[in-house]
This record gives structure tokens, C-alpha cells and sequence, in this order.
């Protein structure tokens, strides 16, 4: 038998019903945002997300040569692609620029539960300007991505990397230690943060200046603890217009970094607490990357959802929505009524049931027990009578009650039937 690779997943239906029941909910809520699908290719020139991410990242790509011998790679997140094609094809378009996508990405890693080689991600960017109204339409529509998802128990913390990151670049003028104590304080390994100061010399008052304003945490009143006056007023202004759109919940956490440079201002995070260690399922923020990818520079705001996390999560709250391999199933009773019975699929399907019907020449007996294991709302039994009569006989597989009905009004009463249940 040949394996799976490490790291990657089947999903059966009843699995991918789970999936594409989160992943379709989700899609709804954009598509309400006024937020458009767009789809980039599984694989980029590597350059594109050493560009975004630097050269450490490769340790973490699945990264190979074509034929051309060009160096390519399976993409390790999309937001690097989305703002390619938009530098490449879509910035003439009229702005504010509202994208979305859905797709699978890979990175060569540990796994463990919640992280995968292969994952699965729905993100949006935003692009257009550098605004608290903006940055809200963003947030609020990752917030309702995951409540149309059925998920209940999740927190969202805001911060604004303009805090740290102004206190940090103006005391240490070297860019690369200034990444690097960001990059820590986003891990938030002020063990070793305290090790690096120490070793470069960098002074304990900063030390401490650098923890009090990673610390500052809360609800909507911690907003006045923030020192940064242009800091403090953008992210007021934003909660304000969150309030509005009727999201509420949300926690100030200036101790979200996300470590990397082209992050410019508002950044937030959204956990799943259940699931433990892994408990992320959301990261984003407001960027600018367009120019280093060759365009003029525009501000964004976007996120990226884990699809993979989201769905432990709802199992966590053991939220499993119903699954069922058809709504009907035909079975003819006799080997002569095959014809009707495929007569009478074909009708079912034409009208959007999703039905099924015997292929295997069981029995009757069979059919049902069959019908019954891959659960089947409705048996629909054709025979002998019921072909004379133009009819069918409607069986609800769950309390055995049948009916007899005509033909030409089958589709009706099942629909009718599925809506009252």
C-alpha cells in the first residue's frame, strides 16, 4: 500500500460536507460584504515569498526547480499572491479594491493537531486606504465569517504594531536587531528578548517600556492606557465603527506584533480556545507590499482564516451538522421496473433532490437496508401497482410512514416533505 505523505489528509464526504458547510457559510458572508472571488496559482517564482517573508522562509517551503530550472514553490499562504496579481493586472481598478479567496497552501513542517503541510485557508484583503473604517469592515467581516460558521466560543484581540514598533526603531537603529526584538515580542519570548538585550547592549529602561506596552491589554476602557496619541485615536475610532456594525467582544492587546515588516498599523488575532495550543484560527492586519512587488504603494487590510482550524474547533463544540448521502433514494422492486425507476430519478435530480438510485440489482430488501446505512431521508419504491398507476410510494426512512403518490407530483411532495422537516 502506498501511504499519504506526512502532514496531509483524505477527507470522505460526510468529512467534506463538515468542510464545505464552514467553507460555503464563510463564502456567503463575503460575497454580503461586497467582497469578490479571486483564484492565484498553487505555485509561485519562490522570489515572491522571499520578497514578503526573507530567505528564512525557504526552510519552510516546499520549494524545486522546473524545467526551465526556475526556482518555483508551492505556495506557503496567498496573501503574496492576491497583491501580484493585483500589481500585475487589477490596480487600475476603482478603489477601495475588496478581494477574497479560498485555497490550499504548503509548508514544510511539524505536524501535530491543527497544523498540517497541506492546509486549507479563506482570507480577504481590502485595498485601498489606511482608515479605522476600513480596518473595521475587515475585522467585521472575519467575526461573521466565523459565527456563519456555527462556531461560538472564540476571542478577538486587536493591537496596532505602531506602538511597539515606533518605541522600538526609534531607540534601536539598527533595522535587522529592530525586526529581530519585534519578532520575539510577537512570539512572546521575553526570555530570550531579555538574553538579546543584554548581548547588544540595549538598555533595561527600554526593556521595560518595551513590556509595559506589550502588556497593555483589556476591553474598550484600556484604550486610554495607550500613550501613542495617533495610535490611540485610530484604534478608538475603530472599535467605535465595530460597535456599530455589532461586534463588541473585542479585546485590545498591543502585544500583537506579527513580527514582520510590511504590517503598518492595525493587527489583529482571533483564538478558538478549545483547541488548545493551536488555538489560533485567524491572524491579519493592515499592510503595504504592492510596492515591493514593483507597484505604486497602496495601503491593505486582510486576514486569513485556517478552514482546518475552524472545523476542530466546531467539533470541539461538537457542532456537526447533519450529513446525508442523498435525500432520495429509487428503488425498484422488480428488475422490469429499472426503466421507471431511472424515469423517475432523472425527474428527481432535474429538480435539484439529490437522489440516488439502485445500481447494484439488489433486492428490495437490500435497497432499503442500503438507503437506511448511507441515510437516506426518502425511499421512493416503484413497482408493479404503483407503474400501473402512474404512481410511487414515498417511504420516510426514519419513522417507516409510506405514502402514495402520482408521478407527475413527486417532486412536489418530497420538497414539500424535506421543508416541513
Amino acid at each position: 500500500m502506498i501511504q499519504r505523505p506526512r502532514g496531509t489528509r483524505d477527507f470522505g464526504p460526510a468529512d467534506m460536507a463538515r468542510r464545505r458547510a464552514a467553507e460555503n457559510a464563510m463564502r456567503e458572508v463575503c460575497h454580503a460584504h461586497g467582497f469578490g472571488e479571486v483564484v492565484t496559482p498553487t505555485f509561485e517564482l519562490s522570489e515572491l515569498f522571499t520578497m514578503r517573508s526573507g530567505q528564512a522562509i525557504v526552510d519552510e517551503m516546499y520549494v524545486f526547480n522546473d524545467k526551465g530550472d526556475r526556482e518555483m514553490a508551492l505556495r506557503p499562504e496567498i496573501t503574496a499572491s492576491v497583491i501580484r496579481f493585483y500589481v500585475n493586472d487589477l490596480s487600475t481598478l476603482p478603489k477601495p479594491l475588496k478581494l477574497y479567496y479560498v485555497g490550499s497552501c504548503y509548508r514544510y513542517e511539524n505536524p501535530q493537531s491543527g497544523r498540517y503541510r497541506e492546509f486549507y485557508q479563506i482570507g480577504a484583503e481590502l485595498i485601498g486606504n489606511d482608515n479605522p473604517e476600513t480596518d473595521a469592515e475587515v475585522i467585521s467581516l472575519a467575526v461573521k465569517c466565523l459565527r456563519a460558521t456555527g462556531l461560538q466560543d472564540f476571542e478577538v484581540r486587536i493591537g496596532h504594531i505602531g506602538a511597539l514598533k515606533s518605541l522600538v526603531q526609534a531607540e534601536i537603529g539598527d533595522r535587522t536587531l529592530a525586526s529581530e526584538v519585534l519578532r520575539l515580542i510577537d512570539k512572546a519570548e521575553f526570555e530570550a528578548l531579555g538574553r538579546l538585550f543584554e548581548s547588544r547592549g540595549l538598555s533595561g529602561d527600554l526593556m521595560g517600556r518595551v513590556r509595559a506596552v506589550a502588556g497593555t491589554k483589556g476591553g474598550a476602557e484600556a484604550l486610554d492606557d495607550i500613550e501613542d496619541p495617533e495610535v490611540k485615536a485610530h484604534l478608538k475610532e475603530l472599535f467605535e465603527t465595530l460597535s456599530l456594525y455589532g461586534v463588541d467582544d473585542c479585546q485590545l492587546d498591543l502585544g500583537i506584533v506579527r513580527g514582520l515588516d510590511y504590517y503598518t498599523g492595525m493587527v489583529f488575532e482571533i483564538d478558538a480556545p478549545r483547541l488548545g495550543a493551536e488555538k489560533q484560527v485567524l491572524g491579519g492586519g493592515s499592510y503595504t507590499l504592492s510596492e515591493l512587488f514593483g507597484g505604486e504603494p497602496v495601503f491593505s487590510t486582510g486576514f486569513a482564516i485556517g478552514i482546518d482550524r475552524v472545523v476542530l474547533a466546531l467539533e470541539a463544540e461538537d457542532f456537526r451538522p447533519e450529513y446525508r448521502q442523498c435525500d432520495a433514494f429509487v428503488v425498484p422492486t422488480e428488475d422490469n421496473m429499472r426503466k421507471y425507476a431511472f424515469a423517475i430519478a432523472s425527474k428527481l435530480r432535474a429538480a435539484g433532490i439529490h437522489t440516488d438510485v439502485d445500481l447494484m440489482r439488489r433486492s428490495m430488501s437490500k435497497n432499503l437496508k442500503y438507503a437506511a446505512s448511507v441515510g437516506t431521508r426518502y425511499a421512493v419504491i416503484v413497482g408493479r401497482d404503483e407503474m400501473a398507476s402512474r404512481s410511487v410510494t414515498l417511504r420516510d426512512m426514519d419513522t417507516g410512514e409510506q405514502t402514495l403518490v402520482k408521478a407527475d407530483f413527486v417532486v412536489e411532495e418530497l420538497e414539500k416533505l424535506m421543508a416541513g422537516r
